[in-house]
């Protein structure tokens, strides 16, 4: 089988150059799309149901809002785990499922499961939600909503947070590739109405009456519609707070005809929510960050990309003397990484070709051994595209050159000492006579190494069947480095068999002085039997 193929590769040569060409360009358009990373995501198939609640303690978060989470997810379809963490005014349960259900399944699973858990939960206590679509490498880009020199004194902490609440985050939504933006620190801005105990004592008025009065006079309502003419005329009740005056002035009863107006019984003013840390920055004081995720198994590089340039727009849109500080994006750390991986190809692609031009003696079988490299390697890039692999530090940063032209250096190495053994033979010969004999010569020197080459590529190949067997953390970690090393192996093969004997037929030359190769064939008589086995007619 293996020698049909190399003998019609031979016979061939413009099917097999094509079709190198055709991998080849196709590695590159993967080169191009592959998603690329600085590590694998080794996170698990996990999702999160977060419960908020203000004012309950930790051990009633657990009594109340965690436990009966807990319980109704324990009998979802390919869970493995249930991990919670009750904090005060905070419930997180996380849901690990099998990593073959997919990532939209499981939340399909609990989204069924959340409206029974929120019956079980005392009302007003927290309504359990699922998190964002993402992974702990889903944190691609953070910024600070930061002031230019002069404009400190301008904006508080508090507007800051508001600018980031209403435009910053808002502009940012919608970017492909994000799921969620954050935001962390400042002050939430509130509307504040402080009830003074000793006058609505005074005035009979309960903490209930106010509360009514504020809910029921901040509202809107529509009536429907009048007809007049050829024209409709929609009617709708603007009843909606727009100031602290319009707080001040809600009426919460009438006594004996006098209105009792918020403002008699509290104060109104700014407040914020309560909060349970801070954001500092340069030694500057408190700040304003946001915290852009990613969707899982999204293209990170590509998503900064876009993110990026939506900052861009966004910036012109703030206030005066506001601005966004990056402080912390992953495209730099990708481009580092894959500089590191660029850098240790090429430095193994060059040592590689000095050693074997230094051992074999002849620079156009190192050519021809070294092409190997860059066609493995586009190879192994098309396989990792299609099989849905990131490059990344571990995927491609052990990738074993040595190892890959194994094959092809024994056999170009057999190749090159029989055709100069035949020297004398190829040079007499002239034209398509010189073409026939080097296609024989390349096809017996490749026919009888390539057992031997395919043998030991496929022994490093049983190597890896533990490695590809691993599951879990350890196998998102090692599974892609070892498949990424196997699709290399195949490629080799693949290439071994089709460009490999066309580039030698093509390229390679007798040489005309001894080489080390001549020389310890000399040495161990072995010319004589190489000369017998030419006479083999292909």
């Amino acid at each position: 089988m293996l020698n049909r193929i190399i003998n019609f590769s031979i016979q061939n040569k413009l099917i097999a150059i094509l079709l190198t060409i055709s991998v080849a360009g196709f590695g590159v358009f993967a080169l191009l799309q592959i998603p690329l990373g600085a590590v694998p995501d080794i996170t698990n198939n996990q999702v999160q149901v977060i419960t908020t609640s203000t004012n309950l303690s930790t051990q009633d978060v657990e009594q109340f809002i965690t436990y009966p989470v807990e319980l109704e997810m324990s009998n979802l379809p390919g869970v493995t785990e249930i991990r919670s963490i009750s904090k005060f005014g905070l419930s997180v349960v996380t849901i690990v499922f099998e990593d073959k259900m997919g990532a939209y399944l499981p939340r399909q699973l609990i989204a069924e499961k959340i409206k029974t858990a929120s019956a079980n939960i005392p009302e007003g206590f927290g309504t359990p939600e699922m998190g964002p679509i993402t992974t702990g490498l889903g944190e691609i880009y953070q910024y600070i909503l930061d002031t230019k020199p002069g404009y400190e004194d301008k904006y508080s902490i508090m507007e800051l947070r508001t600018i980031q609440d209403w435009v910053v985050k808002r502009q940012l939504s919608g970017i492909p590739g994000v799921v969620e933006v954050n935001t962390w620190g400042g002050f939430l801005k509130q509307y504040e109405v402080a009830i003074n105990p000793e006058h609505i004592k005074g005035m009979g008025i309960s903490l209930l009456d106010v509360y009514d009065a504020i809910g029921k006079n901040n509202n809107v309502a529509g009536g429907a519609y009048i007809e007049k003419q050829n024209q409709s005329y929609f009617i709708r009740g603007d009843g909606l707070v727009e100031s602290l005056e319009d707080i001040e002035n809600i009426v919460v009863t009438n006594t004996n005809g006098i209105p009792i107006f918020i403002k008699d019984v509290a104060t109104v003013r700014f407040g914020s929510a309560s909060r349970f840390g801070a954001i500092t920055a340069n030694g500057e004081g408190e700040k304003v960050m946001g915290q852009i995720m990613m969707l899982k198994d999204a293209n990170s590089n590509k998503v900064i990309d876009e993110v990026k340039k939506r900052v861009e727009e966004v910036q012109k849109t703030l206030p005066e003397g506001v601005f966004i500080n990056p402080i912390l994006e992953r495209s730099e750390l990708i481009h580092k990484t894959s500089m590191t991986i660029f850098e240790n190809l090429m430095f193994g692609f060059l040592i590689v070709f000095f050693i074997v031009v230094l051992l074999l003696g002849n620079f156009r079988s190192g050519l021809v051994i070294a092409s190997l490299i860059p066609l493995s390697l586009l190879f192994t890039i098309s396989l990792m595209y299609i099989f849905g692999i990131d490059a990344n530090l571990m995927s491609l940063g052990a990738l074993d050159f040595g190892i890959i032209i194994d094959g092809a250096v024994i056999i170009v190495e057999f190749t090159v000492i029989r055709l100069t053994v035949n020297r004398k033979e190829l040079d007499s010969a002239k034209g398509d006579d010189r073409c026939t004999i080097m296609d024989r010569i390349t096809f017996n020197g490749a026919s009888k190494m390539m057992n031997s080459a395919i043998f030991g590529q496929l022994i490093i190949l049983i190597v890896f069947i533990p490695v590809l067997s691993l599951s879990g953390v350890e196998g998102k970690m090692f599974r892609p480095m070892a498949l990424s090393f196997s699709f290399a192996l195949l490629g080799a093969m693949f290439f071994g068999l089709t460009w490999l004997p066309v580039a030698a037929s093509l390229f390679l030359r007798p040489e005309k002085k001894k080489t080390i190769c001549t020389d310890a064939m000399d040495h161990a008589g072995l010319t004589p039997f190489l000369r017998s086995c030419n006479q083999v007619v292909v």
